[in-house]
């Protein structure tokens, strides 16, 4: 089938990095050029892209940074565009997938002695390709836990991971439906994740934030899928502020919660090792540009939330599904996922 438009939301060209703007998806489909670097970073800042789409987008800029920097003796311009990885990296700090793309691009700059702009290029093919197949990856392992005709329970939006689980399903004869909750403020999960299953042709009913905890205590629900923004080395899930709830509840009616991510961050032992990111809280005093409290209050928005293994069924990377207390047995498998 056609991959949902979300699956390939970020595209680099001559003009720049074209991201397609989510804050207005699916009610407008509209393209925001950013022809510099900066203009990439503010474009994450300002949730123009969410979940994955920042990796994608942080390749992008690190190949506009190269750009910006091709005129620069050699040493200046690999230090330019490191400032230029520091910048992206700083835009979105609990999700260390932002880490990754920069870090996969300079290794290609530091691998080569040729063209700057044609190395950083590689680099950025090279994390496209590697992000996209452990997906794929992913979405079997996710699949082969959930069984047929199950009812499955989401949050927020879990981008390509969602899309090779749905793809996954199919191939092994599976069909799937969802529930998906809103997900306030942003309603990324009625906005883009009920929209993509729809678009997907997947039975999908969307819920408010609230009534989670209801769904899951009717027996309806055989699985809660989430995906990470990071899991610690021991088993603390690091997503959407609301996954916290949604897994206590799940532990508490006995429904399984498998939690995907690509791998767990060896550069976080602990879920105290996680920053977590605090955004503008009169973010939360509105809904698609509408005001829904008084003048008088003030908002309070932590942008996620950290479940304790304890509430955690499965971790599902790559490399398959371990229990969070496993998650030292990933990289005994090969070498470690940077």
């Amino acid at each position: 089938m056609t991959l949902p438009i979300l699956a390939d939301s970020v595209r680099l060209d001559g003009d720049g990095v074209h991201i397609l703007d989510r804050r207005v998806f699916p009610f407008e489909r509209e393209w925001v050029l950013c022809r510099t670097s900066e203009e990439v970073a503010v474009a994450i800042e300002e949730m123009v892209t969410q979940s994955s789409g920042p990796y994608f987008a942080a390749l992008g800029a690190m190949v506009l940074g190269a750009r910006e920097a091709s005129g620069l003796p050699g040493v200046e311009a690999r230090a330019y565009l490191e400032r230029v990885g520091e910048r992206i990296i700083a835009t979105r700090k609990t999700n260390n997938h932002l880490r990754k793309a920069v870090a996969t691009v300079l290794s290609k700059v530091d691998e080569s002695s040729g063209d700057l702009v044609e190395a950083a290029s590689r680099g950025a093919r090279a994390g496209d390709e590697l992000y996209r197949s452990r997906s794929r990856a992913l979405g079997e392992h996710t699949a082969a836990l959930v069984p047929d005709k199950a009812t499955v329970l989401t949050h927020c939006w879990a981008d390509l991971y969602l899309v090779e689980f749905v793809l996954a399903a199919r191939r092994h004869g599976k069909e799937f439906s969802f529930l998906c909750t809103e997900t306030r403020p942003y309603l990324q999960g009625a906005r883009l994740t009920a929209e993509t299953l729809a678009e997907m042709g997947a039975d999908t009913r969307l819920i408010t934030d609230g009534m989670g905890a209801a769904v899951l205590s009717s027996g309806e629900v055989g699985a809660l899928v989430t995906a990470a923004d990071r899991v610690t080395m021991d088993g603390h899930v690091v997503n959407k502020i609301g996954t916290l709830g949604l897994a206590v509840a799940a532990e508490a009616f006995g429904v399984p919660f498998h939690a995907m991510v690509q791998a767990p961050d060896q550069a976080a032992p602990t879920g105290a090792d996680v920053p977590i990111e605090y955004r503008d809280g009169d973010e939360v005093l509105s809904a698609l540009g509408h005001r829904v409290a008084g003048e008088r209050v003030r908002g309070h928005y932590p942008a996620f939330d950290v479940t304790p293994p304890r509430f955690v069924t499965t971790v599902v990377t790559d490399r398959g599904a371990f229990q969070p207390g496993r998650l030292r047995e990933y990289y005994a498998e090969g070498e470690a996922n940077q």
